[in-house]
């Protein structure tokens, strides 16, 4: 088929009448940032950073980012506006333009890691709400309470399911409005929230005696790591997952966005606030724990053994305990709502439902499986799997999709809609080669190293 035939094709791809859009480019950025901040920006990038040379760490993974953020991220987002649907819909179009019925089955891969990844990322919700209500009780900073057998309660096998199931409630309640009346505006209120929480732990962890030497192990820079190859494939795991590249959650907040916003300028913001969300996380976290003495490189424990430890020492612990969880919360709630909406939309796209019941079979699957992976080990085998084998597959699945089946020009020509400054030269080689390839490595480094992100 020509050029000029997909071209004429495409044009059939009809805005669906009724469907629910972001009211406002800030709304839809301040949600897909809301999607990107979450459990990596908080407890994986302060210790990857401390753990690969501190600042010289941070130029290959700011080189990532913008590379990521200026090809995958348009790329997605270009995606799902141009079809009007998320990935299941979106895939099932763009091989139609090839005049393949098939093609589109592909689309199943992202939409069922999206929800695979949700149903395990509800259970970590469930356990940051415990602790956010725990933190309110005075429990988390009770120094009767030794922090790790108060975690290891809640992450023991159904340890936490009432936590678990009021996380989803919480979730879904905000999603039965809606995008522009449930998601967006939710995002308005969490994610400026967020960072003004953080903002205020940040300047209260300057005043802790020994926080200097956290700041020293963030930002003095061991050159010497910049020649090991593994501090190139851990910053690019780092900036690949921390963009929330997936072939779902942000094909499908692309097919809520109207027509006449700027996709660059768009995925320009989430890159760079995304940034700000993990720099701000490592520069509480990390001074935090130097200031008691404890361990940086501690991983998921960081935040709900580690940070606990250091409330139950700092004046006004319990008040600084809150407020911690409390964003932390909001991070993880906004994330678990765009991984929702890929199967979501989904049902509704492809069998028509309506989006009260799309809801409703999604949260009985989320329930139905979630409550089997309340343990520990069985989350983590269960998360690594999802984000090592099928998470990075469906970026790939996307990129392919969209930059060689749907092709370059037609690509060009959607990333552009509603920016008036053409996109330079650089779009083809960058998305098609460079985008492309990298994920490649992701994928299969991912499986090498056992997850890189």
């Amino acid at each position: 088929m020509s050029i000029n035939d997909r071209e004429n094709k495409a044009e059939t791809i009809e805005e669906i009448e009724g469907r629910d859009t972001f009211n406002s480019k800030v709304g839809f950025i301040l949600a897909c940032i809301g999607s990107a901040v979450g459990m990596g920006n908080i407890w994986m990038f302060p210790y990857r950073v401390g753990q690969f040379g501190g600042a010289a760490f941070l130029l290959p993974y700011f080189f990532f980012i913008i590379v990521i953020g200026f090809t995958g991220v348009i790329g997605e987002m270009s995606f799902g506006r141009s079809m009007r649907t998320g990935p299941l819909g979106a895939f099932r179009k763009a091989f139609e333009l090839r005049s393949n019925k098939n093609g589109g089955l592909l689309g199943l891969i992202p939409v069922a890691g999206s929800l695979a990844l949700a149903t395990g990322y509800a259970v970590v919700v469930g356990w940051i709400l415990r602790f956010t209500v725990g933190s309110i009780a005075g429990a988390v900073t009770s120094n009767a309470m030794d922090s790790g057998s108060y975690f290891g309660q809640i992450a023991g096998p159904y340890g936490s399911i009432f936590w678990h199931l009021a996380g989803l409630v919480i979730t879904f309640g905000v999603m039965l409005f809606g995008i522009s009346n449930g998601i967006e505006k939710a995002n308005k209120i969490m994610m400026p929230a967020f960072f003004f929480l953080f903002l205020i732990l940040a300047v209260r962890v300057v005043m802790l005696p020994g926080a200097i030497d956290g700041y020293k192990y963030l930002f003095i820079p061991k050159w010497e790591f910049l020649g090991s190859p593994k501090t190139w494939v851990y910053a690019l795991g780092q900036a690949f997952f921390s963009l929330s590249l997936a072939g779902s959650g942000t094909i499908v907040y692309g097919s809520y966005l109207k027509k006449s916003e700027d996709v660059v300028g768009c995925a320009k913001h989430v890159a760079f606030f995304d940034t700000c969300a993990a720099m701000l996380a490592a520069l509480v976290i990390i001074p935090s724990v130097f200031a008691y003495n404890l361990d940086p490189a501690a991983g998921p424990p960081l935040m709900f053994i580690t940070m606990p430890s250091v409330f139950k020492g700092m004046p006004m612990g319990q008040l600084f305990s809150i407020v911690f969880f409390l964003a932390v919360l909001f991070a993880g709630v906004s994330s678990l709502m765009n991984l929702f909406e890929t199967p979501i939309e989904a049902l509704q796209e492809r069998f028509n439902l309506s989006r009260k019941l799309s809801i409703a079979i999604v949260a009985v699957v989320a329930v139905g499986i979630g409550v089997f992976l309340e343990g520990g080990n069985m989350l983590g085998l269960w998360m690594d799997i999802v984000s090592i084998y099928v998470i990075p597959l469906g970026a790939l699945l996307a990129g392919i999709v969209f930059f060689w089946v749907c092709g370059s020009e037609f690509a060009r020509e959607q990333a552009q809609l509603g920016r008036k400054e053409k996109i330079g030269p650089w779009f083809e080689p960058m998305t098609k080669y460079v985008f492309c390839g990298l994920t490649v490595i992701v994928y299969i480094l991912g499986i090498f190293y056992g997850g890189i992100g």
